[in-house]
């Protein structure tokens, strides 16, 4: 079955594969994506999976492109079908003029295909079945063969494929040996029964420069280290459990004592969310920097104790990888619908920093810089990421340290400090108007500097009182500490548009990739906006400036509520009129299409012309 006009490109297409979870099928879609990159192309790959085990459908997107965008682009051209359950949906998706791939050992009826689109069909079971007798192979290695196909039909290098494969089985020969076999009989089968290539290509080229591939819970946890974390306690929770896994990897290589092997640090498994964050805050208050990773329903259990860090002014860290909510919502489809919950999380008035990376490489600054802003802020610290950035592989800059880098440990009382002659020392004693007092650390002097944390209400030396002239004058002193962190934190980024509009925009975190192709788009549909990416709450002045400088400024963000735009109408006084909220929360990643479609039609309908009413 043919079309016409089939898509023709080099470079620049969407490949997705839709298998069943626990099909053996995830390392084969990577080592895809990977092979792509050997050859000097970016792609941006996407997991999409189920919360349980295995049987339910999986997808993974792979995004090719030489221009380097980043973010979903919406749409598939070349639809890897290996799933009957999702089959409808899947053809469906595949844009006018694509490819479908599927097993074509069982005979299809003509109904289930497209007149638009070039279907082709490689008998993959049916060359499992004539090459390997355990029902195991016959699944993984029906993985391996299909990479093997592409290869052909996309024009790829196969020798950097079976590169890949080498690195992969390292020393394990007979694994190594076997899935080049299977890549071979695949490509062989599609070279001599296929015409090969398609019009998507795979050509080398040499656009991914120095950048590197990571996921951003990795990364965090990787910051983690660099930051001076020494301890993790955590409880499993999809999408952040990676962050804990990968902070212990990256300590067995990075914290043991080179002379005596001894562990530099500590990871507990609590046996829920309160013991974990309970035992972070117990370890901050002893003077280590710690932190936990939890997602959305942990942030729910967690609230108590983070109200006690914010009162008793104990700082820590948390790394939430957002997921969609509420309740248990979807837990493996991405959000960020968890501003509003951290930016106020715990009963009474609180105001939390929060900080928002976007892309691993910010993930490994932030994580890094959390435990310094908590230190000097003496307050809890919540690096938000979500399941896009943290579980998705990303191409971002290289990792940068500066080894000349001193921790931040804030206002610490040492033991001489206490001794000094006329020195007072008040635990909640703001002595040069930052609203920030100094601390001690447990046991620094025989005699001085003791206090009692608690959550109750005290005075400024940490004396218990619910007199209410002391509990407002602590309370308004936590405010003046909110208003000195705006100075702290990361700043927004901003971008003028080629030409002078009276319109601009403002997204954060994941949403940016998808928003910096968007930009492209709207442009070549004749609109100009200036934009302003937010990485850190509390907002920073210029957020007020820059929306005072528009008519109109259009918030994007992947929630249903609209809650960065609600934060913004909050802490600034914004009339709610003048931010435009263009959102979207079904889960998947956005893309540059929906911005674009979105942003553009709302322009398109402030351009129109009202008709003058005739004159009579």
């Amino acid at each position: 079955m043919s079309v016409q006009s089939p898509i023709s490109s080099v470079n620049d297409f969407v490949v997705r594969f839709a298998n069943v979870n626990g099909s053996g099928s995830a390392s084969a879609n990577e080592l895809f994506a990977r092979s792509i990159l050997r050859h000097g192309v970016p792609v941006s790959p996407r997991n999409i999976f189920p919360s349980n085990i295995q049987g339910l459908p999986t997808w993974y997107e792979v995004r090719v492109t030489e221009a380097g965008h980043l973010g979903a682009r919406g749409g598939v051209d070349l639809m890897v079908a290996m799933n009957p359950q999702t089959w409808d949906k899947d053809v469906a998706s595949i844009e006018p003029g694509g490819y479908l791939f599927y097993d074509s050992t069982k005979p299809m009826p003509t109904s289930k295909f497209r007149s638009d689109i070039t279907v082709i069909g490689v008998p993959l079971t049916a060359i499992t079945n004539s090459t390997y007798t355990d029902p195991r192979q016959r699944q993984l290695f029906k993985n391996i063969i299909y990479l093997g196909a592409l290869c052909a039909l996309l024009d790829m290098d196969p020798k950097l494929i079976e590169q890949l494969i080498g690195e992969q089985y390292k020393s394990k020969e007979k694994l190594l040996s076997s899935n080049i076999h299977a890549l071979h009989l695949g490509r062989d089968w599609a070279l001599q029964n296929l015409k090969c290539p398609i019009g998507l290509q795979v050509k080398k080229s040499d656009k991914v420069g120095d950048r590197i591939f990571m996921e951003g819970n990795s990364a965090a946890a990787l910051g983690a280290v660099y930051g001076g974390a020494t301890v993790c306690a955590w409880y499993p929770i999809t999408p952040s459990s990676s962050v804990a896994e990968a902070f212990t990897s990256h300590c067995k290589k990075l914290r043991h004592d080179p002379e005596t092997g001894k562990a530099k640090y500590a990871i507990v498994q609590g046996e829920d969310e309160l013991a974990s964050i309970g035992i972070v805050i117990g370890a901050s208050w002893n003077g280590a920097r710690a932190f936990t990773a939890t997602s959305g329903p942990g942030i729910s259990l967690m609230t108590e104790f983070i109200g006690l860090s914010y009162f008793a002014e104990i700082p820590a860290v948390i790394m939430n990888i957002q997921r969609a909510g509420p309740s248990t919502g979807m837990p493996t489809r991405t959000q960020q619908c968890d501003i509003i919950a951290c930016a106020y999380a715990s009963h009474g008035d609180t105001k939390h920093i929060l900080l928002f990376p976007e892309d691993p490489a910010e993930a490994f600054e932030f994580a890094a810089q959390s435990f310094d802003l908590a230190d000097r802020l003496q307050t809890m610290i919540f690096l938000m990421l979500d399941l896009d950035i943290g579980m998705n592989h990303r191409l971002c800059r290289p990792l940068k340290w500066d080894d000349a880098r001193q921790y931040d440990r804030g206002k610490v009382m040492t033991a001489a400090m206490l001794d000094e002659p006329g020195r007072d020392f008040g635990r909640y004693l703001d002595v040069d108007g930052d609203g920030i007092p100094y601390r001690t650390y447990p046991g620094t002097h025989p005699t001085k500097g003791s206090f009692f944390t608690r959550g109750t209400s005290r005075d400024r030396y940490a004396r218990y009182s619910e007199e209410g002239a002391i509990y407002a004058d602590n309370m308004q002193r936590l405010v003046r500490k909110f208003e000195t962190a705006q100075d702290m934190v990361p700043r927004p980024l901003q971008a003028n548009a080629a030409k002078p509009t009276k319109y601009g925009v403002i997204y954060f975190g994941s949403t940016s990739p998808a928003m910096d192709e968007a930009i492209g788009l709207l442009e070549a549909r004749g609109h100009q906006l200036d934009r302003m990416r937010i990485r850190a709450f509390p907002f920073h002045s210029s957020v007020a400036s820059f929306i005072a400088d528009h008519d109109f400024v259009y918030v994007v963000e992947q929630n249903r509520d609209a809650q960065l735009r609600q934060l913004i109408v909050n802490e600034n006084g914004i009339d709610p009129v003048r931010l435009v909220p263009i959102l979207h929360y079904d889960g998947t990643p956005i893309t540059a299409r929906f911005i674009a479609n979105a942003i553009g039609d709302h322009q398109d309908h402030l351009k129109v012309t009202p008709l003058r009413k005739a004159v009579s």
